[in-house]
């Protein structure tokens, strides 16, 4: 039998097109997985690849032997991690995506609990505000809100979150208050570019009445990353439109002051998604399990309504 590490390089080149993506979804050099897939063809007595400078394309036999492998060795794999434990603990290295602010205020503090009850869990955590490919990219679970849920992945909703209106108080100090969403255009606002889409988002906040208004913001600054926004809030720069959990801590201990107390607009749900397996490996569903539980015991959805 060959080795499951040759086996992987194989399977990973053909369905990323080179050796270089191979490389990153396996957490090994481009010349290691060349190398691991050069060991397979010497092995097998057949060239599985035909290469050249420019791309990287299956033989008539490599497409045949990925056909014939590729099922066999999913399932292996699942079977292998969902087995995977030291002293009857799970163990491996957990690969998860989540958003850099979110993450740093929400998720690593809960670390040092999940290491205490899982030690033998190797944390790979990635920080980074896009929607990863969780399969193809070789992530065992995200966090993330808006991530349409495509065939072969499973979420668990965490909460609903709103957006809300917030200003520092010595920015709001002087003016008067906005008593409608239309009113914000009066002040100075500091908005959001969407990184996917490259235009600035737009809200129409509703109230527990039904009523409605467009928050249209007049923008004094544009940025792309909530957190930043926080921050301007922060330095008395002018009002913006912040998701809960950028919010939360803000109104909490005094720095932001909610405008419009009562209207918000929903922004959908917070996930944290995983690939459905039929043996899912042992850390990832540790670790949902354990994330699931407490952020339903800090009353976080709770904490992310603004209405």
């Amino acid at each position: 039998m060959e080795p499951l590490s040759h086996l992987e390089s194989f399977v990973q080149s053909a369905e990323s097109g080179s050796f270089s993506a191979a490389a990153r979804r396996l957490g090994l050099t481009p010349a290691a997985v060349s190398k691991n897939v050069a060991r397979l063809e010497g092995s097998l007595g057949v060239r599985l690849f035909q290469r050249s400078t420019r791309r990287l394309a299956l033989t008539e036999t490599g497409e045949a032997f990925l056909r014939q492998v590729s099922g066999g060795l999913a399932t292996l794999q699942d079977a292998l991690a969902s087995v995977a434990t030291v002293g009857g603990q799970p163990a491996g290295t957990l690969k998860v995506s989540m958003g850099q602010a979110f993450g740093r205020a929400y998720v690593v503090p809960l670390l040092g609990e999940f290491l205490a009850r899982y030690p033998a869990v190797v944390p790979d955590w990635h920080f980074d505000n896009r929607q990863v490919d969780l399969i193809g990219e070789g992530f065992d679970a995200a966090i993330g809100g808006g991530i349409e849920l495509s065939p072969g992945l499973v979420a668990r909703e965490l909460a609903r979150v709103d957006v809300v209106a917030v200003a520092s108080p010595r920015y709001m100090a002087g003016r008067a208050s906005p008593v409608h969403p239309s009113d914000l255009a009066a002040l100075d606002g500091i908005v959001r570019r969407s990184s996917p889409t490259g235009r600035v988002r737009s809200w129409t906040l509703r109230n527990s009445a039904g009523d409605e208004g467009a928050a249209d913001l007049r923008a004094r600054i544009v940025f792309s990353d909530p957190e930043a926004i926080a921050q301007a809030v922060r330095m008395d720069l002018g009002v913006a439109l912040l998701p809960m959990p950028f919010a939360a801590p803000g109104l909490a201990n005094g720095e932001f002051v909610r405008l419009l107390p009562g209207w918000a607009a929903d922004m959908g749900q917070l996930s944290l998604y995983y690939p459905s397996k039929k043996l899912l490996p042992a850390k990832t569903r540790v670790f949902v399990d354990f994330m699931v539980e407490r952020f339903r015991e800090a009353g976080f959805a709770a904490r992310m309504k603004g209405r």
